[in-house]
């Protein structure tokens, strides 16, 4: 790490998670729903999402605050340059930054209708499309995409890489899931919001 230092790393990653927990205390009235439903691939997903973020993220920042990260992680990449290494921090960082960020958008934007992924619309949910809902039908999965790609270009990691492609993969197949129940719960408006909105992607996928 050549840009912000471990330690000044490390501290960023907890604050930014803390930020996020904070948000979604203030946005939903809860902080962490430990119970994923639905069917085995809805839990598979949202457990891994809940290990990554209550796990890796704040266990990597203690590791990098103690200064073991490179150590324990066989995986890491011994990448010759200082403008490459220094490149690939910058812009993890961002992606990251811009993660946490966006994921707090629609939190604050979701409030009382925010349900684990893949759930159905309750009875009492409305159908959100304002705030990040507006660009992409699922900011949040934008989000977190975001922030597993930002922390493996931090610490230069195949296994966070790894973590990335899990991710994308378990999204992409829970997507049409929970897109078949908005649909069934809001029909023809949903229908018409998906034909104008990207799924991920503003004005790409």
């Amino acid at each position: 790490m050549h840009f912000l230092g471990y330690t000044a790393l490390g501290i960023t990653i907890l604050v930014l998670l803390g930020f996020l927990v904070l948000v979604k205390r203030l946005a939903t009235g809860s902080l962490v729903e430990y119970k994923p439903t639905g069917n085995l691939w809805v839990r598979l997903t949202n457990n891994f999402n809940l290990f990554f973020l209550l796990v890796l993220n704040p266990g990597v920042a203690i590791l990098l605050i103690a200064g073991y990260s490179e150590t324990i992680d066989p995986t890491h990449l011994p990448i010759d340059g200082p403008q490459l290494v220094t490149g690939l921090e910058i812009t993890g960082l961002a992606l990251y930054v811009a993660g946490c960020l966006l994921m707090a958008w629609a939190l604050l934007r979701l409030r009382g209708n925010y349900q684990l992924g893949g759930s159905a619309p309750r009875d009492v949910d409305e159908m959100v499309i304002v705030g990040p809902y507006r660009f992409i039908r699922h900011p949040m999965y934008t989000a977190v995409l975001c922030i597993s790609l930002g922390l493996a270009c931090l610490i230069q990691s195949l296994a966070f890489f790894s973590v990335f492609c899990i991710y994308l993969a378990l999204i992409l197949v829970l997507i049409p899931i929970e897109e078949a129940g908005l649909q069934q719960a809001y029909q023809d408006r949903y229908i018409t919001y998906r034909k104008k909105v990207k799924k991920l992607v503003p004005y790409l996928y």
